[in-house]
């Protein structure tokens, strides 16, 4: 697309080199991007009374909606959005449609969730919204037809989306879609210190890296989120104890492969975990993401003891996708069959009463009846109390999609098959009458229940009783069901507080120290002050999001342009005055 219509950023970088330009010289470095104005609705560029001139538009006022699809280092990246776009002013709602501006997160995993995420930006556009969209999908492909002229923040450039949402605010198109990079060297992503907007104040989600090692013929994520990249030990403990402080009684660890982290920068899984545990309050928990059979196989004696440990969830989600070696060798999966066997085996062995959860596609090309009944047989050997069951969706891009595929109808039949035997039998059956320690830290959909999660992360209904809310409590198990059990408290235990302090309340801003905390908003005399702890260019790069525009891209010649209009103006006057006498 042409450099007039629309303004595209390549790289942060562009905007913050190792050199780290002054806001002057940047101005005058920055010839060739040229923000795109949007047409207005009139035949003589008259502005129309419902939308005001771009520039008499005051930036962080406006409510904003944010939507996510997707993963939880998904949802990560939401609240990191949520929280930085508050802290500056923004008004964050859950009322789509008082909204004067819809954030649209989205998941390029599968096409129903693209679908949504097209239907989304439709609906903006004809409830007359402004528009930004991050996540996955435009990162994989952003010149896709339905997002020309939209602004897009790019999955590593969520440190940016004040500045993105402002520009669009002001009717300009934006695009950021570079890497983080130092020296050359591509990093795990945004700073983890952002300020953030946890969806639960009592669960913080904590992406340790990003991007895998893989190369899986039918993913599109690996279009978006790249090689591995993973944060420093350091980087994540601090993100821990922070979170700690503020009444977080739950982590989860996240990333496009868990068991992949440290492969880049010298170090592994379980030397982080046994970093982490350490830091973990009495009665908080910590629960392990996704990890792929290969980068698990090595570690197995350590993460058994991991998983052991009292303030680890003994869970771990291990995806098989298919129980065929011909079908896992087509996939580019990088183990077999009897590698996944391996790890579940040794685990229920070292781990007792361990949660293993997996996820099997069905139809993937050139599956056939035979490789699928192999899949059914896996299932029905170790009956996984938790299946994602997914019916493949070729990707545009990957080269699964130009493999020959199975009929439809044949995808959604060997769908349903497997999805009629894993609801065939009933995992927690055999639990009613136990007596177990549960976490309480969310609602049920319903609103009928408290959800807490036992140590091993099975889900437990409680009774809705605001006093147990970020608790650990014993219950006696009295009932169970498919994907739930439910535990009546128990009169004469211990109710033990997990949070070590009081937790933020809905919808408060993480990660704002005192002095953020004190400083007026809606942009106005507001500016984040670096740390002295942290190194002048790292602090340019990552707070430029929460400086107002005369702080940032020539910010200076901004106030000296308008200075020196007004001293003429003022010496205008008093000529003319001196002329009247």
């Amino acid at each position: 697309m042409p450099a007039a219509c629309e303004s595209v950023l390549e790289d942060i970088e562009d905007i913050v080199s190792a050199e780290d330009l002054k806001p002057h010289d940047r101005q005058f470095g920055r010839k060739n991007v040229f923000p795109k104005v949007r047409k207005r609705n009139s035949q003589k560029n008259v502005q129309t009374d419902d939308e005001p001139p771009s520039d008499s538009i005051i930036p962080g006022v406006q409510k904003i909606w944010i939507r996510t699809w997707g993963c939880s280092h998904n949802n990560s990246d939401g609240e990191y959005m949520a929280g930085q776009l508050a802290a500056y002013g923004y008004k964050i709602t859950d009322n789509s449609a008082e909204a004067d501006l819809w954030l649209l997160n989205s998941c390029t995993v599968k096409n129903p969730a693209e679908d949504h995420f097209r239907n989304s930006i439709k609906k903006a556009q004809e409830g007359k919204k402004k528009v930004v969209l991050a996540g996955c999908v435009p990162q994989a492909q952003p010149r896709q037809e339905y997002l020309k002229g939209l602004s897009i923040i790019g999955v590593q450039q969520i440190d940016r989306v004040v500045e993105v949402v402002e520009e669009t605010i002001k009717g300009h198109s934006v695009r950021l879609l570079g890497q983080k990079k130092d020296n050359g060297k591509r990093l795990g992503g945004v700073r983890l210190d952002l300020p953030k907007i946890r969806k639960n104040p009592l669960i913080e989600i904590i992406s340790i890296n990003t991007g895998c090692l893989n190369a899986c013929t039918y993913c599109k994520t690996k279009h978006a989120r790249g090689d591995l990249a993973s944060y420093p030990i350091e980087e994540l403990v601090d993100r821990a104890k922070q979170s700690f402080q503020e009444g977080v009684c739950e982590i989860w660890l996240t990333s496009e492969d868990t068991g992949a982290y440290g492969r880049d920068i010298g170090t592994d899984l379980p030397t982080l975990l046994w970093k982490l545990v350490e830091v973990i309050p009495e009665g908080a928990m910590l629960r392990l993401g996704m990890t792929n059979p290969p980068y698990i196989l090595e570690h197995l004696e350590e993460m058994a003891k991991i998983l052991n440990h009292p303030r680890v969830y003994a869970f771990l989600h291990i995806p098989v996708q298919s129980a065929s070696d011909s079908v896992l060798m087509d996939m580019k999966r990088e183990y077999c069959v009897a590698d996944f066997k391996q790890v579940v085996d040794f685990l229920k062995e070292k781990v007792p009463g361990i949660t293993i959860a997996t996820d099997i596609i069905c139809g993937f090309p050139g599956e056939t009846d035979e490789d699928f009944e192999e899949t059914m047989k896996l299932v029905e050997l170790y009956r996984f109390p938790s299946l994602f069951i997914n019916q493949f969706y070729p990707r545009p891009g990957t080269p699964a999609a130009k493999m020959p595929q199975v009929a439809a109808a044949v995808k959604k039949q060997r769908t349903k098959d497997l999805s009629q035997l894993f609801h065939s039998y009933n995992p927690y059956d055999h639990k009613v009458g136990e007596r177990q320690r549960v976490l309480v830290t969310e609602e049920s959909f319903d609103s009928n229940y408290y959800v807490a999660h036992n140590p091993f992360y099975e889900q437990v209904l409680v009774p809705k009783d605001p006093l147990l809310m970020g608790k650990m409590v014993e219950v006696n198990i009295y009932e169970a069901g498919k994907h739930f059990m439910k535990g009546r408290p128990v009169s004469d235990a211990r109710v033990h507080t997990a949070s070590i302090t009081r937790p933020l309340a809905k919808g408060e801003v993480s990660g704002l120290t005192e002095e953020f905390r004190r400083a007026p908003r809606n942009g106005m005399n507001w500016k984040a002050q670096p740390s002295a702890e942290i190194p002048v260019k790292t602090q340019l790069s990552s707070w430029m999001a929460l400086q107002l525009p005369w702080q940032q891209e020539g910010g200076g010649l901004k106030i000296l342009s308008v200075s020196l209009a007004l001293l003429a103006v003022l010496v205008m006057f008093y000529y003319r005055g001196m002329k009247t006498e």
